[in-house]
Order: structure tokens, then C-alpha cells, then sequence
């Protein structure tokens, strides 16, 4: 993918009714392993969903959005340690990766491999979704999935060919994230800066009004990532770490 189509990709909701070859996507998932990993241990895994009855049942993990059945693949991308700690085992070594820091080493490992698969897919003209919603209710996934001790999921992409053409969504200017040889605070000036043009951007102030809402802001701190909700997902997510042996 070059840096110019890049600059055009587009997250794809709806698809068409074509399968994915499983030939395709066996080679898009076998070159997506030449992505950087911590110490050559590839530490993920993925679970291949195409049948209708688990995309069914993975759906509410996901809260209901359509394109988990409609899709023709559901990918959900997993933190693997179980691999790793069972060669160790049977190669008279004792693993010692049962902790935090380990979850997040084969996590980053995971969305690594994520990000580059799915650039891959799109060159092909693929169209794909990252689900935020993965790590909401994680021990839902992980028992539909059958996930064992030290397998955790991290990301889910559905997959298929684009039946839509969305518009691009915004992004905030460079100078909004890139800080010159150390952090520099954000100030009012540079909040007002670097969100004027989000802010103001009609489908945006067509959302605040739509949610009878003061700014922008208020939409995503009152209705869509709420700090009850945030608190409440955030206790399954550390009892779900502690089921699979990760804390």
C-alpha cells in the first residue's frame, strides 16, 4: 500500500456478497507474520470465524453491530503466551510469563500484526473494520472462542469486499500528536488549535445537535465512553486477565 492510497483508506461497514478465498486469505495472514515482533516470538494468534452460527454468537460481545454477521470473515487477533510457555515446557525450560508485562509484550505483538494485515488486505482492495468493542467484554470472546489459559483477545477485524464508498473521516493535524524531543503540555490555546477544524466540520456540529449536546466533547465524555461505563467494563477486563493467568 503505497503512501497515497494510505492517505485514502476508509474503514468499510457493509460488504458484498462474495466469500473471501481461503486461499487469499491464507497468504494475507501468512505475510502479515514478516511484521516486527518482540524477540522473533510472534506472540498472537488469530481465530478464523466464517460460519453464520458463531458470528451469531460473537455478535453481542460486539454490541450487535451488523457487520459482525454480515461480514464474510470475522478475524479476532489474540495476545498468545500459551504458545511460547508450552514449547518452553517441552524443551526443558521453565517460562516465566504468567504476568502483566508479558500480556502487554504479546498485545503489542497482536496489533502489530493487526495494523499490518489489514494494510495488506485493503492493497488487495479488500475493505476491513476494527471493532473497538474487543475488549469490552472480553470473557464473552474468550469463551465462544474456546481461548485458554494465556490467550487473550486484543482486536477483531471483519473482513470482505467493499459494497460502500463512505467519505473519508477526520483526522487531527500533525501537530496535534508529534512533540519535538519531549512532551510539551497541552495549553488552551493548543486545545482551541488543533480541535477548531474537527469542531467545526458540519457532520460534527450535526452530531452535537442531534445528541442535544453543548460541544463536542460532551458527546463522547456523557454518551459514548462514559467514565461509569469505562469503570464497570474495566473490572471484567482485569477479571478476565486474571481467568486466562495474565495477573
Amino acid at each position: 500500500m503505497t503512501m497515497n492510497t494510505f492517505q485514502n483508506r476508509k474503514t468499510i461497514r457493509r460488504y458484498a456478497r462474495k466469500e473471501v478465498s481461503e486461499q487469499l486469505l491464507n497468504r494475507l495472514l501468512e505475510t502479515a507474520e514478516r511484521t516486527p515482533t518482540m524477540g522473533n516470538l510472534q506472540l498472537y494468534s488469530v481465530v478464523v470465524t466464517r460460519s453464520k452460527e458463531r458470528k451469531e454468537q460473537l455478535s453481542p460481545a460486539h454490541f450487535n453491530q451488523p457487520m459482525v454477521v454480515e461480514a464474510p470473515v470475522v478475524l479476532t487477533i489474540c495476545a498468545d503466551f500459551r504458545r511460547t510457555t508450552a514449547w518452553a515446557e517441552q524443551r526443558k525450560a521453565t517460562p516465566g510469563y504468567d504476568n502483566f508485562l508479558s500480556f502487554m509484550n504479546a498485545s503489542t505483538d497482536a496489533l502489530l500484526y493487526t495494523q499490518t494485515f489489514c494494510n495488506l488486505a485493503e492493497a488487495e482492495g479488500l475493505g476491513t473494520c476494527f471493532l473497538g468493542t474487543t475488549l469490552y467484554m472480553p470473557q464473552m470472546i474468550i469463551d465462544i472462542l474456546k481461548l485458554p489459559r494465556l490467550v487473550f483477545p486484543v482486536a477483531t477485524i471483519t473482513l470482505g469486499w467493499p459494497d460502500e464508498n463512505p467519505a473519508l473521516t477526520d483526522r487531527l493535524p500533525l501537530r496535534a500528536i508529534m512533540h519535538q524531543e519531549t512532551f510539551n503540555d497541552y495549553t488552551s490555546n493548543c486545545i482551541n488549535d488543533i480541535y477548531h477544524e474537527k469542531e467545526t466540520l458540519p457532520e460534527n456540529k450535526h452530531f452535537v445537535e442531534i445528541n442535544h449536546k453543548e460541544t463536542l466533547a460532551q458527546v463522547f465524555t456523557d454518551l459514548r465512553y462514559t467514565k461509569k461505563d469505562n469503570e464497570e467494563m474495566s473490572k471484567g477486563f482485569l477479571e478476565a486477565l486474571k481467568k486466562q493467568g495474565f495477573l
